[in-house]
């Protein structure tokens, strides 16, 4: 079982794709170009505070709204290890996965954690904190191989050999 452990930023409910990467920052040529305006409508400072490893904790119906698949990419860029949410936007919750961000539905953490908690994280198993353990449902073999892959392209291309 892989384990890790990160600090957590929480975001509420219905957390938008126009909140993640707003539409003025679409032309920007890359992904590594625009993830400095990630969260930028709701806290213009996120995306410069965020560390790799980093944890989103949020409420229902994250990355709701439009389809855009810059907004998981965006998240992936910022080096943040999985998005822990109630409920997620189906098309957010698949494009997050053909990108190979990891999404984990849980609906009691968000009630008690704080920013800047650490939070272990017990893949397909559990969440650990402050002493009590929340347990997640895990995520199919299928589309975990995708994630471990780094996306569904890479995992395509490692299935068929190419890489």
């Amino acid at each position: 079982m892989e384990q890790f452990i990160g600090k957590v930023w929480v975001l509420g409910d219905d957390i938008d794709t126009d909140i993640i990467i707003p539409t003025e920052y679409l032309a920007l040529p890359t992904v590594e170009d625009m993830k400095q305006y990630g969260f930028s409508p709701l806290r213009p400072e996120l995306a410069s505070q965020i560390q790799e490893g980093d944890i989103i904790v949020a409420g229902k119906n994250f990355g709701c709204g439009s389809s855009r698949e810059q907004a998981p990419e965006i998240i992936k860029a910022l080096k943040v290890k999985c998005v822990i949410a109630k409920s997620y936007a189906r098309i957010f919750f698949r494009n997050s996965i053909n990108n190979g961000l990891l999404l984990i539905e849980n609906s009691d953490i968000q009630d008690v954690i704080k920013e800047g908690d650490s939070l272990t994280v017990n893949m397909g198993e559990s969440l650990e904190f402050d002493g009590k353990t929340y347990p997640i449902h895990p995520l199919p073999d299928n589309l975990m191989d995708i994630i471990n892959a780094g996306g569904l392209v890479k995992a395509m291309q490692k299935r068929n050999g190419i890489i």
